[in-house]
């Protein structure tokens, strides 16, 4: 192809994976996939290769492209499958996100695939929202190895059913399900429509040159950072056992346009479930140098080939089984993006921002029964990421109240939360010079208050409450976040039961600030006065 023809093939393959995430967004029954759009879609060529992909969600899209190639070797592979997964041990993240996938043949011909990933805000975990306080990766709810869901066009229903029996909201999770593998069935025809158009020949060529292009783009991009060896660690709080300060440390080797990323000095995995598995890892290390691709480079397998991740066998970011990992997907996985971009800062310090507030301030809660309220309370779940502030860099100011880096969903609308759930918002505002001061001004972080109006179960899995994000270039850090019940401080991460009228405040970190502030801190410039 042609540059103009490559680019419309490219553009082509972006719209499909649009198309299946408009599918999955209507069609789903949960607010978690509806509104807060915790999904990823994204298509890849017969050997798992990633081809294209939708603006979505980069924890789900980079980990993605580094596991569908073990993935689809495992499957023999017919007309009309679809297979559904969600181990992360076999290519998934954390067990909420489930992925399904389906093949494109053409006259009897494998030829590329299509994929979707969703957060199920209940895959069965004893602890409502599914992101528990967990210790290994069975408490965190069911494992799915890749399995057909569905086999030559046919469901296997005795499959689903096993799975909706093991979660507590099966009428709303039984049509999440059915987006998804609506989403796909959009994907494959109009995937379809593309080789009926080039032909099987040009559309497989035109997948192999996709990537070398994009090979390219990235090559030239990273030969911008001046050979040599960069390094820099930072911290989680805590894995929610007693565990605190786990070293995530990286050494960045560059020569001439690649770059290895090796995470040897990081702590060993943790009995805690801020693990995560090497896609998870891999997802974060994508994301950074993506970043700093010229804008047309296309999101494919092929601008991740310069970049080589090692990680010992049973650290932080690359665990065993059976660690849990419920965490890591969220939070290690930002804290990893921190290092990363920390050890870039040196080699391109006027390109790289501060630090953004780190954490998804994960808020998992509802009723399970038995403990968490009275007997015949119907059962309820719900999940949610919380935004922060986004690191100030050379050329502006950090945005505030938004989310950063690994993940992309959207707030859930409070109407949609109060008429869905016994729960009152009592407070959404921007936490007012939570953001790092500096010549450039860090990003506010959120205050969300939830007031409840019967009894619940929550689990909170936030970072940053102890470590604040750092600024650069002598801008100060951010602020640490902070959750309180009933006025309390309560810990980074914690499960805890509670009755009607309980208030729970959450107050997430700003971001840092670049530059050095204009201003001393008993003089410290307010945001409203920068803008004058």
């Amino acid at each position: 192809m042609d540059a103009v023809d490559l680019s419309i093939f490219a553009s082509r393959l972006d719209a499909v994976s649009d198309e299946m995430g408009a599918v999955l967004q209507r069609a789903a029954f949960s607010p978690n996939i509806r509104d807060r759009l915790d999904f990823s879609c994204a298509i890849f060529d017969a050997r798992g290769q990633l081809c294209a992909q939708a603006a979505h969600i980069p924890v789900h899209l980079g980990s993605m492209a580094y596991a569908m190639a073990d993935i689809v070797r495992q499957i023999d592979w017919q007309p009309g499958d679809m297979v559904i997964v969600n181990d992360p041990y076999l290519g998934g993240t954390h067990l909420p996100d489930v992925t399904v996938i389906a093949p494109l043949f053409v006259a009897d011909e494998l030829l590329a695939f299509v994929a979707n990933r969703a957060h199920h805000a209940d895959i069965g975990a004893e602890s409502p929202g599914s992101m528990p306080i967990s210790g290994s990766l069975e408490e965190e709810g069911l494992v799915l190895a890749p399995t057909k869901l569905v086999r030559a066009g046919q469901l296997d229903s005795p499959f689903l059913e096993n799975i909706l029996r093991q979660v507590r909201s099966g009428t709303t999770g039984r049509g999440d399900f059915a987006a998804q593998m609506s989403a796909n069935r959009a994907g494959l025809a109009r995937l379809a429509e593309r080789v009926e158009a080039l032909g099987p020949t040009a559309f497989t060529r035109g997948l192999v040159e996709l990537n070398e292009y994009a090979e390219r783009l990235a090559s030239e991009a990273l030969r911008v950072i001046p050979d040599g060896e960069y390094r820099f660690v930072d911290y989680l709080d805590d894995d929610g056992l007693g565990h605190t300060d786990l070293a995530i440390a990286v050494t960045l080797q560059v020569h001439n346009g690649s770059v290895t990323v090796d995470f040897a000095d990081t702590a060993l995995q943790t009995p805690g479930n801020v693990n995560c598995p090497l896609s998870v890892a891999a997802a974060a290390v994508y994301y950074v140098f993506r970043c700093l691709m010229p804008p047309q480079t296309p999101a494919c397998a092929g601008s991740f080939r310069p970049i080589k991740l090692e990680a010992p066998e049973g650290c932080l970011v690359n665990a065993r089984r059976p660690a849990a990992v419920a965490a890591g997907n969220v939070e290690t996985s930002s804290r990893i993006v921190d290092v990363v971009m920390g050890a870039l800062a040196e080699a391109l310090p006027q390109r790289i921002p501060a630090a953004s507030h780190g954490s998804m301030n994960n808020l998992a809660m509802g009723y399970a029964g038995g403990h968490a309220g009275e007997p015949g309370t119907p059962g309820w779940d719900y999940y949610e990421t919380i935004g922060g502030g986004m690191g100030a860099g050379r050329h502006g100011g950090g945005l505030s109240g938004i989310q950063t880096h690994m993940t992309n969903t959207r707030n859930t609308p409070l109407e949609v939360l109060e008429s869905n759930y016994p729960l009152r918002l009592r407070r959404y505002a921007l936490r007012t010079d939570s953001g790092g001061a500096g010549a450039r001004r860090g990003g506010d972080g959120l205050i969300r208050e939830f007031e409840f109006l019967a009894p619940a179960s929550v689990t909170l899995l936030t970072e940053r409450r102890t470590h604040a994000p750092w600024g650069l270039a002598g801008g100060e850090p951010g602020q640490p976040g902070v959750n309180r019940l009933n006025g309390d401080p309560l810990p980074g991460k914690v499960r805890l039961d509670v009755k009607a009228g309980d208030v729970l405040s959450i107050e997430t970190p700003g971001g840092g600030g670049f530059g050095k502030p204009a201003a001393s801190d008993e003089g410290r410039v307010t945001r409203d006065e920068e803008k004058h």
